[in-house]
């Protein structure tokens, strides 16, 4: 298959991709707006079953007082006058079937919410899958976009631009669902609240409701509080800017004590040698390996403990990260473990050696080799 071939398939792919792209993103969209229709609808409807729950116990207190008065006149009716017996009788007669038309349309409106709730939850699953099939669709159309013409010029071969672009797609898919994920989970969920929370204060105020608006102005600040702590997380987590205030190993610290707190995992951190400033790209190479191999044992080593040491020698640094995990057969897997080609490659570029060492059930080493200067250092 010659480059021009390959262009012209490449093209067609991608516009392929595209058009599937907008597709996807126009039913999320709708999906959307008809989830937040809904949670509205939802709200008021949940006010109405309230409201009229006590307008109907209300009315109940009322029938129960005219049937006593009506069993009253029944039994001494020589006191009564015929128009008297009438009227209470048609009084009760008339609160009775008000009573039964407020239960019978309060039963409709519990009727009404449960099944709004439960079309929320469907539609909650659409837009779920709707916006996945979304994200894997993006990080195609971006590999199609941005790095295949790089791809296409580092290989030889068809056979090894098709191996090597499988697995900066799943290097992609994996780092980008991470993020996602946490995106989806986090501030969008939370924003999703916000909104729906503003709603039923713009419904609080226009019912003359202000001590329920105002305690869901509180309730939102505190929305807003949580969502603005889980962005920073993310941002943190995407480049610590203590990395370049304070450099590597306090970060690395600070790093290794969140995941260690936000995966209820033990993590062990040895430093040995001099905890001195690194040139800046060694410090980011090294924080990125050790995010990278921490991240791989927490999701896939099943292991209990985590064993992190760094020790900084004048001409070398040397990182091995061990946990206590299930291991795998290295000989096997070796050739599928897509997740550790980013590690491979920042190594490479820092002249660097890689050595995993794992076994069936014996957890998994990685260690790293880095040659370096100290004339790099900074002040």
């Amino acid at each position: 298959m010659d480059k021009k071939t390959l262009d012209t398939i490449i093209d067609e792919m991608t516009n392929v991709v595209e058009k599937s792209k907008d597709e996807i993103f126009h039913i999320s969209e709708e999906a959307m707006e008809e989830h937040a229709h809904l949670q509205r609808e939802l709200e008021e409807t949940k006010m109405m079953v309230k409201d009229y729950i006590k307008r109907g116990d209300r009315l109940e207190v009322e029938v129960r007082k005219s049937r006593q008065k009506l069993s009253v006149v029944s039994r001494e009716f020589n006191r009564y006058t015929e128009s008297d017996i009438r009227h209470v009788y048609e009084e009760t007669h008339s609160l009775q079937t008000n009573l039964a038309i407020m239960r019978q349309e309060e039963k409709r409106l519990r009727q009404k919410r449960d099944e709004l709730e439960r079309r929320i939850i469907r539609l909650k699953r659409t837009i779920e899958h709707a916006t996945n099939l979304g994200r894997k669709v993006s990080v195609v159309l971006t590999y199609l976009h941005d790095d295949f013409s790089k791809v296409n010029k580092a290989l030889k071969t068809a056979k090894e631009k098709q191996q090597f672009g499988l697995k900066i797609i799943e290097a992609q898919e994996i780092e980008r669902k991470r993020l996602s994920r946490e995106i989806h989970d986090g501030p969008a969920q939370m924003l999703a609240n916000i909104l729906i929370r503003s709603e039923i204060v713009d419904l609080a105020f226009r019912e003359g409701n202000v001590e329920q608006a105002l305690k869901e102005v509180k309730s939102i600040r505190g929305n807003i509080r949580s969502s603005l702590q889980e962005v920073r997380r993310i941002i943190y987590d995407l480049r610590p800017m203590a990395l370049d205030d304070l450099g590597l190993f306090p970060t690395i610290k600070k790093h290794i004590a969140t995941m260690s707190e936000y995966n209820n995992i033990e993590i062990e951190l040895i430093l040995l040698g001099d905890e001195r400033r690194l040139e800046a790209n060694y410090e980011v190479a090294i924080f990125r390996l050790v995010q990278e191999a921490l991240q791989n044992a927490i999701n896939h080593a099943e292991a209990n403990l985590i064993k992190v040491t760094i020790e900084v020698l004048p001409d070398q640094i040397t990182v091995i990260i061990r946990d206590d995990g299930i291991g795998f057969d290295h000989d096997i897997e070796k050739k599928d473990s897509f997740g550790l080609i980013g590690m491979k490659e920042r190594v490479e570029i820092l002249d660097g050696k890689l050595l995993i060492e794992s076994g069936r059930g014996e957890g998994t080493t990685i260690r790293i080799i880095v040659p370096y200067n100290q004339s790099f250092d900074r002040s």
